[in-house]
This record gives structure tokens, C-alpha cells and sequence, in this order.
């Protein structure tokens, strides 16, 4: 058996800079419950929405895997009980 060289800690970080195709990210965001397809990619970023930065190689969009994780935690919120009180104001009815 060959001992490692890099801790694991190293590895982890060097997945994390993997880069994922619009359809390979699509696949990525399911395990964090997000269910968006590849169009829907495209379309928050090219309209400039809050979609996941990505970045460009010869014109192609790529999602850093780590990047992309991020992105994804951060758009799970607390369990609610019920909805904001900015929310509650807009209610019709």
C-alpha cells in the first residue's frame, strides 16, 4: 500500500474546483434538493437572475463543483412556520 502525499483535506479542496457542465450541475444541485434543469441554468444566468455563478471557457459555461455547492446551501432557508411578516403584508383577501 502507498501512503498518501496530500492530506485529504487537499483532495476535498481539488474537487472542489472540478468544473460541471450545465447538465452535470443540474444533476450536482439535486442531492441539496434543488431541481433545476439546464435550461433554467442558462436562462437566470443570461437574464442575470440569482442563479449560480459560473464561469466561461471558449464561450462554454462551467460550474466550479465547490462554487456551485456554496450556491446551493445557501438557498435552503430554516424551517418556517409561517410566512415573513414583509410577506404577510402582501396578502390579498
Amino acid at each position: 500500500m502507498i501512503p498518501a502525499t496530500e492530506p485529504v483535506a487537499a483532495v476535498t479542496d481539488a474537487a472542489d474546483e472540478d468544473l460541471l457542465t450545465r447538465k452535470e450541475a443540474s444533476a450536482f444541485l439535486i442531492q441539496f434538493g434543488i431541481r433545476m434543469k439546464p435550461e433554467t441554468l442558462a436562462r437566470l444566468w443570461s437574464t442575470g437572475g440569482n442563479g449560480p455563478p459560473c464561469l466561461h471557457v471558449r464561450h462554454r459555461p462551467y460550474y466550479p463543483r465547490g462554487v456551485l455547492r456554496a450556491w446551493a446551501l445557501n438557498q435552503v432557508s430554516d424551517l418556517r412556520s409561517a410566512a415573513p411578516p414583509a410577506a404577510r403584508g402582501r396578502r390579498h383577501g
